[in-house]
């Protein structure tokens, strides 16, 4: 009985170092960096170890240049030695590559999966470039109109969660999915433009349903540890802020 007993740990520990080399992951990619986040949550959500790469800002590594030669920027899986670029592709890669592990992060139907994307594609392109906005901005009015154009994307955004979370703790329902994380890995900057500018964006009144998710998404186990602390984040601006101003001026 010891030796059959023996024998199925010796297996198990064989099979595991097997599932492991098939699945050798990486991340190249820096902390503050929401888009970063992304792959990350979806490696935790599928309970996915993968090693992290760090990148420091203002440099690029050999990897880096050699993984993604087209747009030379991070985040990056490389699966197996095999990269893949762009942070929403690559969530969409680990949800379909491994669909057996964790839930899925994308919806079932074709509709919601499509009303999924087009929603993520207006966080990227219309609605966090406000936010920026809001650190570009000179003077008070300047600012308060880029304040109130960022509140108006959050609260048409409400809309859209009560439309997809039916009530439920996240846009993807009972658990975390595909918008969840495209809107998410934002909220540590969006608290960073809050407290570096005085202004509150994310509005208990105005956007009940949004305020209690950020509280839910970032409580979650798989964001807790990739959710950066809010100083933290303000410092490494300053510093993001220092170093591109410095680079404008050269």
């Amino acid at each position: 009985m010891e030796h059959c007993t023996h024998c199925i740990f010796i297996s198990c520990v064989f099979i595991d170092h097997i599932f492991m080399a098939k699945n050798d992951l990486k991340i190249l990619g820096a902390w503050p960096s929401p888009y970063v986040m992304r792959p990350r949550i979806a490696l935790n959500i599928k309970s996915l170890a993968y090693d992290f790469l760090e990148e420091q800002f203002g440099t690029k590594s050999e990897l880096l240049l050699k993984s993604n030669p087209i747009y030379k920027k991070i985040p990056v899986l490389i699966h197996d030695g095999t990269p893949i670029c762009e942070s929403l592709i690559i969530v969409q890669y680990i949800d379909e590559n491994w669909t057996n592990s964790g839930p899925s992060i994308l919806p079932s139907h074709p509709y919601d999966r499509a009303i999924a994307r087009f929603w993520a594609t207006y966080i990227d392109d219309k609605w966090f470039p406000s936010l920026r906005g809001i650190a570009a901005a000179q003077g008070e009015d300047a600012k308060k109109a880029a304040t109130e154009l960022v509140v108006e994307g959050l609260v048409l955004l409400e809309d859209v969660f009560k439309n997809s979370s039916k009530g439920k703790k996240f846009f993807g329902g009972d658990t975390i999915g595909y918008l969840d994380i495209a809107l998410g890995c934002f909220l540590g900057w969006l608290r960073v433009i809050e407290k570096m500018n005085n202004v509150t964006l994310l509005n208990e009144s105005k956007t009940p349903g949004l305020y209690k998710w950020a509280e839910d998404f970032c409580a979650d186990s798989a964001v807790k540890d990739v959710m950066p602390e809010t100083d933290k984040l303000a410092e490494a601006a300053k510093v993001i802020m220092s170093k591109m101003r410095a680079q404008a001026s050269s």
